[in-house]
């Protein structure tokens, strides 16, 4: 029997359903007016320089902490699959790869996000040192509050 090689141990995944379409929700993910309305945890702010969503093209912005502290934060989109999938490299330390799936739900939208970090022990630290899973999911909580007003 052959071994199935598993990625669990790297990944942070979240899945959550959206009381809108998939059009509006994959449309406020692209576009930085909206991104600026609830990307990040809880407290942080957003401010994008670039944000070019086509394959090759780059999002560059920075996540301001409620703590004062900058981020500066950069992707590169591989895959552009409107209203369906993006598929990037988030960065620039750690890098890791990103698929954002947007299923359409007779007009609801479920919504799966994968990162995918190079070892486990990286994942690990992201978790530990940047409350990385609580803020995936205060950042889709922020989405979700954001989709309630539009």
């Amino acid at each position: 029997m052959a071994e199935t090689a598993t990625t669990t141990d790297r990944e942070i995944a979240a899945t959550r359903v959206f009381a809108a379409p998939r059009e509006l929700v994959f449309k406020v993910w692209t576009e930085p007016k909206s991104v600026a309305q609830w990307w990040g945890p809880r407290g942080f702010t957003t401010t994008t320089h670039e944000m070019d969503v086509r394959p090759g093209g780059t999002w560059r912005f920075i996540m301001h902490g409620p703590d004062g502290v900058d981020y500066p934060n950069e992707i590169v989109y591989h895959e552009v699959v409107e209203p369906e999938r993006l598929v990037y490299n988030h960065g620039p330390q750690p890098v890791f790869h990103v698929t954002v799936a947007f299923a359409d739900l007779d007009g609801k939208t479920e919504l799966t996000m994968r990162s995918l970090f190079e070892t486990a022990a990286e994942r690990a630290r992201v978790v530990e040192e940047y409350e990385a899973i609580e803020g995936l999911n205060q950042t889709l909580d922020r989405l979700a509050e954001h989709l309630a007003t539009l």
